[in-house]
């Protein structure tokens, strides 16, 4: 048996957002490597072996699937979302990069999910419409001075932006410094939407302005988007519809 190795995405949590592309990779593979709420994700059968380990382990983990490709085994490492945001593509090529020549040649596919900050911005309207950034808040492989550096620069060259990782028990007072961050640059009335576990049973959305907004408002299950300074709200009965236009006009 030929083996290969597919880094996939399974999207923000609801079955029907993950792939057809992802569900046949499931389904032919021999080894699912992940975080362990992403694999617990996948349904075992006979033939499929579950690997799960912690969330601070990616090199580790990425050497293990390549191993077993290597081997021979139909390997699939799962994240959340799409592999290449903030996720397991960049782990496996880094170890691909630093390992034996034969990883080089191995089968390696990236197979496209959907991040949650593309589900949320569906179910807010179209946020993102326009020139947008994505931002990881977690200081854990970056500084804090990188993350208020390029907070600043976004804000000032007034980008929608989606927010990662916002607001940990381990770190509670990183958003809030973020929130500073933006006021110093922002208006008060800058569209801020917060979109908790979207897709799944458990989601939940609001829409506050800038000036509303405090660190409570996420945790770890939630993307945060920030609009641009032309973002609008429509009022309707039930949630608002949020939206950056498409042209801009100096």
């Amino acid at each position: 048996m030929k083996g290969w190795l597919a880094i996939a995405g399974l999207g923000p949590g609801a079955d029907v957002l993950v792939t057809p592309q992802v569900t046949e990779a499931i389904e032919q593979a021999t080894d699912v490597v992940g975080y362990i709420p992403y694999v617990r994700r996948i349904s075992p059968r006979p033939g499929l072996t579950l690997h799960e380990s912690d969330n601070r382990v990616e090199l580790e983990r990425a050497r293990h699937a390549l191993q077993m490709a290597e081997a021979g085994r139909q390997v699939l490492v799962v994240s959340s979302g799409d592999p290449g945001v903030f996720a397991m593509a960049s782990a496996v090529f880094e170890a691909v990069e630093a390992g034996p020549a034969i990883w080089r040649a191995l089968d390696i596919r990236v197979l496209p999910g959907i991040t949650a900050m593309l589900a949320a911005a569906a179910q807010a309207g179209a946020p993102l419409g326009h020139d947008f950034c994505t931002i990881n808040l977690s200081d854990n492989l970056k500084p804090w001075s990188v993350i208020e550096k390029r907070l600043r620069l976004a804000a000032e060259a007034d980008f929608a932006m989606a927010f990662y990782n916002p607001r940990s028990r381990a770190r509670p007072e990183g958003f809030g410094r973020a929130l500073d961050v933006l006021r110093e640059t922002c208006e008060p009335e800058r569209l801020v939407i917060f979109a908790r576990a979207v897709s799944t049973p458990d989601q939940h959305m609001c829409v506050a302005t800038l000036a509303e907004a405090t660190p409570e408002m996420a945790d770890m299950r939630t993307v945060v988007l920030v609009g641009s300074s032309l973002t609008r709200r429509i009022e309707r009965e039930g949630d608002p519809i949020v939206y950056t236009p498409r042209s801009v006009h100096v």
